[in-house]
This record gives C-alpha cells, sequence and structure tokens, in this order.
C-alpha cells in the first residue's frame, strides 16, 4: 500500500509540475497545444503512440490510452451495457432517426463507463472513447458472415444509416466528441473471411463510385473522426497502402482532416499476406508514407528502424502522429475533469429503463413480417401454445458479434411467456439441435405441436454459423455461410411440426443475412424474421406475435432463391448482384415487408415532367392505412433510368420515409430528388447526368411483380424526362 501511494502522489506531483505546460491548456487554440506536445515527445516515444495500444508517459502526466473499443450496437467488450438490434436489423427499420437516438443512447452509455473506469485508474482496452464503428461496407453477397455488421446492400440506405450512427455518437458539441466513431472497412470490402489477409477485390470504376464508395464519402462528409482501412488489397494495392485509395479519394477529393486506422494487423499483412514488401520495416515505412496514422498491432514499432534507415523522416511521423494527438485533444483527454460536457454523465445512463425501451423499440421496427395466412396476431388467451426450436431459449441469438453483456436478456421464451395469459398454457422443448440432426432417436417435440392451438418454432442461425473470422464456432468456413440453406435438421423437424397438424405453426427466424426459406415459407402459416434482436428481443417478438404492435420492418438485402443465382463469391463485379443489377427473381425482394393491416399509394405527382440536368425534382404521393390496425409504413422511392443500357441500376433507392397511420388515415408525403440523385456513374467512374426518361416508383416494396406476389401493397409511379438544357 505504501509503495501504491508513493506511486499515485509521484505521478501527481508530475502532473502538478506540467500543469503550465500549453499543451494542458484548454483555453489555448488545438494547433498549439498539439504542436506543444509533439515537442515534448521523443521520437521512440512518438511512435509508441502511433500504436492502437499506447503506454503512458509518466513525466508527461499522460496515462496510458487504447484506441481499440467496439461499439457496433452498444458498447462491446466492456461490461454491462444496453445490447440494441445488430445493424443489419436496425437497417430493417428504414429510420435514421431512430439510429440516432440508438447512438447517442450508446455514446452515453460509453463516457459514463469511461468516466466511471477514469475514476478508478483502469485504463484498459476497449474502455476508450475511440470506437471502431459504424461498418458500411456493403452487403454484395449474402455467403458474406459479417454482413450482419452492415446496414444491407444499397448505398443509399446505408449513407442514411451510417451518417445517423455517426452524429449521434460524436454528439453536437462545437468542441469536444462524444465519442470518436470511424467508417470501416476502407474499401471494397466483403469477404471471403478467410482470403482477406491477402486477397485482391478487383472492381472496376463504374462499381467503385456507384456501390463502394458512396457511404464513405457520405460519412467524411459527416465528419466522421477516423477511417479504417481494409484488410485486402483494392485493384492489386493493400488498402491500407493505398495511393489511390487514400490520399487521391480520402485526403485530397474528399478532404478527410480525421485520422485513418489500420484494420487489426492489417499493417503486417502488407509484408506477410500480400507480400508487397520484404520485410516488415519496409511494410511500417509504406503504410505510413501512405498516410495510416494508426496501427491496430505492433508493425509500427519498425518504424524505429526505418527512421534509423532513412525510409521514413522525422517530419512524417510528427504529421502523422499530430492528426491523431488531435482525435485525443477533442475528447478531452488531456484536459482536468469537467472540462467538457459529456464528463458529467452519470453512471445510471447505462442500461437504464429509457435505453431498454428503446432497444425494444427499434427490435420492432426491424422485425419483418415474410408470409402470413391469417394466423398472426396470436391471441394471447389461447388454450395452449407450444415453444420449441433450437433458438427459442438461446441467448446468443439475441447478440449477433461485436457485444456487450447484460444482466437481463430477454430470450425469446421468456419474452413469450411473459405474454400469456393466466389460464394459458404454454410448453417448450426444444426439439432439434442448431445444426447438426439429434443423436437421441427419441422424439417426444414433434407430435406436441398437434396438440396445441398454435405452435411458435424459432428457427434460423446464430453466430457460431456466422460472423467474423475466429468467432463462429461452429462455422466450417471462418465464419462465411457457403451453404445458403438453414440446416437440415431444422427443415426436417419443421416437417414433422407441420405434418398432420390443423392449427398454425409460425416460424421465427433469427440470422443476420439472407438464407434459403423457400420450404420455410411454403410450410409455415408465418414467418417472421428477427435477425439479432438485442436484449429486449424476447418482448419485441412478443409483442409483434400477440398483436401488440404491427409489423413494420423491411429488408435491407435481398434473399435469392439459392446461390445459383449469384455470381462467384470471389468475384466483385456487382452485375448480378443486389437488387439493383439482379435480373433473376428473388425469393424476397429488397424493401420487402407485410404489416397486419394493409396500405395503399395514389395521387402521385412530380413538380415537373421535363427538367433541366441541374434541377431539382419534387415528388408528392398519398399513403393511406385501408386495414383495421394501426401501424407503421416505410413509403420507398425508387428510379430507373429508361434506355441507359445494360450498366445502369435497374432499381435505385433515393428516398425512404417511416410513417405512423392509424386505420384509415391518410398522408402526403414529398420526396425531393437532386440531380445527384438522378445522375448515373458511366465506366469511367464520372458522374454524369444523361438525357431521357426516368421512371419514379414509390411503393412499400421494390415495385416488383415478386413484391406483389407476396402480398406488398402495389406502388404507384410515373416518368420525369431530363433535358440536355
Amino acid at each position: 500500500m505504501k509503495i501504491l501511494l508513493t506511486t499515485i502522489a509521484s505521478c501527481l506531483l508530475l502532473v502538478g509540475q506540467a500543469q503550465q505546460a500549453p499543451y494542458l491548456n484548454p483555453a489555448l487554440p488545438l494547433d498549439t497545444r498539439v504542436q506543444d506536445l509533439l515537442n515534448r515527445l521523443t521520437p521512440e516515444e512518438k511512435i509508441y503512440q502511433m500504436m492502437n495500444s499506447t503506454p503512458a508517459i509518466p513525466r508527461l502526466g499522460i496515462p496510458e490510452y487504447n484506441w481499440w473499443n467496439e461499439a457496433l450496437h452498444g458498447v462491446a467488450r466492456s461490461g454491462i451495457a444496453t445490447i440494441f438490434p445488430q445493424p443489419i436489423g436496425m437497417a430493417a427499420t428504414f429510420d435514421d432517426g431512430l439510429v440516432h437516438a440508438v447512438a447517442d443512447a450508446i455514446s452515453d452509455e460509453a463516457r459514463a463507463m469511461y468516466n466511471a473506469a477514469l475514476k478508478k485508474g483502469y485504463h484498459m482496452q476497449f474502455g476508450g472513447l475511440t470506437f471502431w464503428t459504424p461498418n458500411i461496407n456493403i452487403f454484395r453477397d449474402p455467403r458474406w458472415g459479417r454482413g450482419q455488421e452492415t446496414y444491407g446492400e444499397d448505398p443509399y440506405l446505408t449513407s442514411r444509416m451510417g451518417v445517423a450512427l455517426v452524429k449521434g455518437l460524436q454528439g453536437e458539441d462545437p468542441r469536444y466528441l462524444k465519442v470518436a466513431a470511424c467508417a470501416k472497412h476502407y474499401a471494397v470490402h466483403s469477404g471471403p473471411e478467410r482470403l482477406r489477409h491477402q486477397f485482391d477485390a478487383e472492381v472496376s470504376p463504374k462499381d467503385l463510385w456507384e456501390t463502394y464508395l458512396p457511404a464513405f464519402h457520405a460519412l467524411v462528409d459527416a465528419k466522421v473522426e477516423a477511417v479504417m482501412c481494409a484488410y485486402n488489397r483494392t485493384d492489386g494495392e493493400a488498402c491500407c497502402a493505398n495511393t489511390y485509395l487514400l490520399q487521391d479519394v480520402l485526403r485530397n477529393q474528399w478532404g478527410f482532416k480525421g485520422h485513418i486506422v489500420s484494420d487489426c494487423d492489417a499493417i503486417a499483412d502488407i509484408y506477410e499476406g500480400h507480400k508487397l514488401v520484404n520485410s516488415k520495416t519496409g511494410a511500417a515505412a509504406l503504410a505510413l508514407e501512405r498516410g495510416v496514422n494508426l496501427n491496430c498491432g505492433d508493425t509500427y514499432l519498425s518504424l524505429i528502424d526505418a527512421l534509423h534507415q532513412g525510409l521514413v523522416t522525422q517530419k512524417e511521423i510528427d504529421s502523422s502522429l499530430a492528426i491523431l494527438l488531435r482525435t485525443r485533444f477533442k475528447l478531452g483527454l488531456f484536459d482536468p475533469a469537467g472540462s467538457d460536457p459529456y464528463d458529467r454523465i452519470p453512471e445510471r445512463v447505462i442500461n437504464s429503463p429509457e435505453h431498454r425501451a428503446l432497444a425494444r423499440k427499434v427490435a420492432e421496427k426491424a422485425i419483418v413480417l415474410l408470409k402470413n395466412n391469417g394466423a398472426l396476431p396470436l391471441s394471447g388467451g389461447l388454450k395452449k401454445y407450444y415453444i420449441t426450436g433450437p433458438n427459442a431459449a438461446a441467448v446468443d441469438v439475441l447478440l449477433g458479434n461485436y457485444y456487450g453483456v447484460n444482466d437481463r436478456l430477454v430470450t425469446i421464451l421468456e419474452g413469450l411467456a411473459a405474454q400469456a395469459q393466466p389460464g394459458s398454457q404454454m410448453t417448450y422443448r426444444q426439439g432439434v439441435l442448431l445444426d447438426r440432426e439429434n443423436v437421441n432417436p427419441i422424439d417426444w417435440a414433434s407430435g406436441e405441436a398437434k396438440t396445441a392451438d398454435a405452435t411458435i418454432a424459432v428457427l434460423g442461425i446464430s453466430g457460431l454459423l456466422e460472423g467474423e473470422e475466429g468467432e463462429s464456432l461452429a462455422s466450417p468456413s471462418a465464419g462465411d455461410r457457403l451453404d445458403y440453406n438453414l440446416p437440415a435438421a431444422q427443415l426436417e423437424y419443421l416437417r414433422k411440426l407441420k405434418k398432420g397438424n390443423s392449427h398454425p405453426v409460425i416460424a421465427v427466424i433469427t440470422g443476420g443475412s439472407p438464407m434459403n426459406l423457400a420450404e420455410v415459407q411454403e410450410l409455415a402459416d408465418a414467418v417472421l424474421l428477427v435477425w439479432y434482436p438485442g436484449e429486449e428481443g424476447g418482448n419485441a417478438v412478443a409483442d409483434i406475435l400477440f398483436g401488440k404492435v404491427s409489423p413494420s420492418g423491411k429488408l435491407p438485402v435481398t434473399f435469392p432463391r439459392s446461390y445459383d443465382q449469384l455470381p462467384p463469391y470471389e468475384d466483385y463485379g456487382m452485375k448480378g448482384r443486389t437488387y439493383r443489377y439482379m435480373k433473376a427473381d428473388p425469393l424476397y425482394p429488397f424493401g420487402f415487408g407485410l404489416s397486419y393491416t394493409t396500405f395503399s399509394y395514389g395521387d402521385l405527382n412530380v413538380s415537373k415532367a421535363r427538367i433541366g440536368p441541374h434541377e431539382n425534382v419534387v415528388v408528392t404521393v398519398t399513403l393511406t392505412n385501408t386495414g383495421k390496425m394501426a401501424s407503421d409504413e416505410v413509403a420507398q422511392l425508387y428510379v430507373t433510368h429508361e434506355n441507359q443500357g445494360e450498366g445502369a441500376p435497374l432499381f435505385a433507392l433515393k428516398g425512404f420515409q417511416r410513417v405512423s397511420l392509424a386505420p384509415g388515415a391518410s398522408t402526403r408525403l414529398s420526396f425531393t430528388l437532386t440531380p445527384e440523385q438522378l445522375s448515373l456513374i458511366d465506366a469511367k467512374g464520372l458522374r454524369v447526368m444523361p438525357a431521357g426518361k426516368i421512371r419514379i416508383s414509390v411503393a412499400g416494396s421494390l415495385p416488383t411483380h415478386r413484391s406483389e406476389e407476396l402480398g406488398a401493397a402495389r406502388g404507384v409511379e410515373t416518368e420525369v424526362e431530363i433535358t440536355e438544357k
């Protein structure tokens, strides 16, 4: 104890002696403080401060700090925190205002947790304020195990959701960041997981600028504090040593002012995986030269040798570190306690009742009703309910990946049990294993469905089968899903549940990616896709099943009928991929989702039928709830360029609005389409405004015959003509 007190006293003395230093004076300009601190660091200290795990510098009163922190859908890996639905589920809400509220709650909890840790002198990994989220890669192929982390397959939806998350995380204070967000993984990154450390994602200029870069550009415009470069190469250059992506586009064209961080050990991959240089020293020097400020890993230790060998200069190191230090100053990490408003966020916000209510609301709005033959909503007073399936009582299916922990996780079984009325009977048997046949041949489970008034079978996949390399313990392909079907044992169990059963069987499907649900669609009386719904997932599922809330989620990703409809996984060309370029008929279209009520669209008008290449067009439409239950609807606006050749998108989402309507109520919606939204990207990657007709459609799903076959309301459409002058 005496040694500990002496150490603390020594540190306090050093801090006291340094109080007069300009870098510790919050009243001075940011650049002045950064330069003063730089001048006080030795060359070795500077290099150590450019890795994710930075050591303390006691002589300057600077504690250790770890840049690696996660908050994909709640503060992750750092203790008790509110666990919101996985981002693919948040995307299904089509509600960027709701995502902003989620991010605001997450950053409040992050600050409260950081403040509490700081009082105890803790400076652990996953306990800081620099969060490596959001993942705004495009979910171009359903095989990618990390697609669950994204906001789906559409650049516009991804941009809206990503911007909302960044603004909610970083806060609105003109001087301080609440936390620092990070746009990842830059760029052209979406599997295969097993190959990511040596893979070259080759992409045309058109696909690069039309699909893979728009969300990153949007987040840079929203002043995201960091960008993470990816593991892979893009068109031959490692993403963390890519002149075109990092310098020409990110810094020069977009004017990005924040810091660039490598994915973890991605700089080592330049040497070990991509073999673009012949040493770690060479890899470190190349990454620094191309603009990477922060190394997740320890390869930047080799910068000490690179400096001695003349491969890098002290000026290059100083310039790079200065950008990093700006982030730490903007977070208030060198200011006295209480200097910024976020120092006062109390611990009581962590997993507060308000945040739990928000998590439940998001989960409700994310759930997608894929089929309903009249079985739903269920009455809470039926005589007997039978709950079964491998995921009914499972905690893993609430979490997805990159999650926190929680002492009140509500499984689907628990949520349903909480809403069953007294006098009703509810029984549960798991019935079948997640991903393999039962070893015990005795089946007491499937027959029980015939004795119940309603059977709820909770099927699907979990993080055991899909996720990041190394995380998915039951995945034979490093977290990717190279088998598109549900596990065969689950389908066989569903057949048994339905055979000879005159009562409804409802399939509740968990997972974070498209999967082949064709037989589930055929067998079940109703199908609900609930994603990885977070800590309140069980309550949200029960709210939907028992009709407290009408389902209103929409698919942010296309569900192909099979892998036969997809190009090879390693092919990064967009032809045949996503709703924008896929001509084959899908199982479920992008934007699809049913409700307990019905909606109609009508009276579509445009401000001008002929518009010049630099003019906006205003689109208005009437939306009416024609059913008997209050519900939300997501009105989606799509643009199609007529007669623009093979490369033009078949459809392109350019606007969406979530609206709540009472039965019989109508509202008039207005969308403004800008010249940029009406333009196209040509083969050279340049934005052009082609003259000709453009079809504008507004509907509650992708406006195709497949959507109508599945029960979506018919949308409305009109045409405008873009003139040359």
